[in-house]
């Protein structure tokens, strides 16, 4: 059984994924990856992970986290975080992500942070 739980929807052209349980080495970074790889085959390049039902994160998920990053900006898209957690902030902090991703307290800042899409009326 899987330690985390993704729900897709779209908001304005940019796929929101939320994440819900834990992000940790193993089946759980193999779904992340194939979330985001799907969503960006799709055409959908901005890309938003939700992490405030997250629960836990190791060094792998963060690994994962930052390998998806890159997957997007090379195919032109964009991987921004919201929501997270006190913890998961000291965690950035300390590995020093705050200078790679751009992260958001709120998911509506977020989404405004994304250049508007043609795809905007199609959600």
């Amino acid at each position: 059984m899987s330690d985390i739980n993704i729900k897709r929807r779209n908001l304005n052209g940019v796929e929101i994924l939320d994440l819900e349980g834990k992000i940790a080495l193993g089946e759980t970074n193999r779904e992340l990856h194939n979330a985001i790889r799907e969503t960006l085959e799709e055409g959908r390049k901005n890309i938003l992970l939700n992490l405030e039902k997250v629960t836990m994160i190791d060094s792998s998920g963060l690994g994962e986290m930052v390998a998806a990053f890159a997957t997007a900006e090379r195919n032109g898209g964009a991987l921004k975080l919201c929501n997270l957690s006190d913890r998961f902030i000291e965690l950035m902090t300390m590995t020093k992500l705050y200078t790679v991703f751009e992260v958001f307290d709120k998911e509506d800042d977020a989404l405004k942070s994304f250049p508007m899409s043609n795809e905007a009326g199609a959600a």
